[in-house]
């Protein structure tokens, strides 16, 4: 007996590519800030590209606070749902190849979200990235820390809990 011959390496990462894609896609804000995601891996980073519109005071000038604080909880947002994508994808549940037909998961909804502002976001491009500390079936904390120019000089950190979306099966 032989085995399935594996695809080629792109082939898998473009349908992993495609599938974050159509979820960062499916949420008009992420849209109309900007927000775009790197994947190494299972790893994500977001990026706020830098938009004079995103600027709350112009005398610093300084980012608006709930830009930051929106672009963190997405981000914490889209590292929940990545993981269970991932899971899906990598156990074979998630059709990568027909993903209109087979709608992705419904995103958590947070339960409470506190930032910490701390310092000024500059008028330049951001990132984030989100480390899950716990995960259940019903309920999920995340941490996510924000920079700009020196990833160990943070601008914004931030910590949420969220309710997770009932899982089929």
């Amino acid at each position: 007996m032989s085995r399935a011959r594996p695809e080629p390496v792109q082939v898998v990462k473009q349908r992993r590519d495609a599938a974050l894609t159509a979820l960062v896609e499916g949420v008009p804000y992420a849209r109309f800030l900007g927000i775009r995601f790197d994947r190494r891996g299972d790893e994500l980073t977001a990026m706020l590209p830098f938009d004079e519109a995103l600027i709350g005071n112009p005398m610093l000038p300084a980012l608006h606070g709930g830009v930051t604080a929106a672009f963190l909880e997405f981000t914490a947002i889209i590292e929940l749902s990545w993981s269970l994508i991932w899971e899906d994808m990598e156990a074979g549940r998630l059709d990568l190849d027909n993903l209109e037909a087979e709608p992705l998961p419904r995103l958590p909804k947070t339960i409470d979200f506190t930032v910490d502002y701390l310092r000024t976001g500059l008028p330049r491009d951001a990132y984030a990235r989100a480390r899950v500390n716990r995960s259940g079936r019903r309920y999920a904390s995340v941490h996510v820390e924000g920079w700009q120019d020196n990833r160990s000089r943070l601008f914004a950190q931030a910590t949420g809990h969220f309710l997770m979306p009932a899982r089929d099966g």
